[in-house]
């Protein structure tokens, strides 16, 4: 990324934007733990909550079932997969079958374990709101 002065910034890591969120808040309005705000940014999106719950419960996709399963286009699959390796939680691995590239993509122990924090989350927050 490229500053207004034309030098070069540093885009922040996944944890530093994560630990960001509540950082700078104020004592008495600090979120706590089960905070709506505290949810891990990359994973509650949508599709790549669909992409790690898909690779949860097996070994590995492939990039064309990963797109037939949730129903993205290339783009859109590409986008989010690329995003989730990033964030260190899936892996990709490209390999020849029959001399045609594939893509097969795996969920890192990084991954499932930000999946069960997540799950962790959002079923806390349920709990408080169901007991009001």
């Amino acid at each position: 990324m490229v500053a207004k002065s034309g030098a070069a910034r540093r885009e922040p890591k996944h944890e530093e934007k994560v630990a960001s969120t509540v950082s700078h808040a104020p004592a008495s309005r600090r979120v706590t733990k089960d905070s709506p705000v505290e949810l891990d940014r990359v994973i509650h999106e949508r599709v790549r909550l669909a992409i790690v719950s898909a690779l949860a419960g097996v070994r590995s996709l492939s990039f064309n079932e990963l797109k037939d399963l949730l129903g993205l286009t290339d783009g859109n699959l590409s986008v989010h997969t690329r995003r989730l390796e990033e964030a260190g939680f899936v892996t990709c691995e490209k390999v020849f079958v029959d001399r045609v590239p594939r893509s097969a993509y795996h969920l890192t122990a990084a991954g499932r374990r930000a999946l069960d924090q997540y799950l962790d989350h959002m079923e806390s927050l349920i709990r408080r709101v169901r007991e009001g």
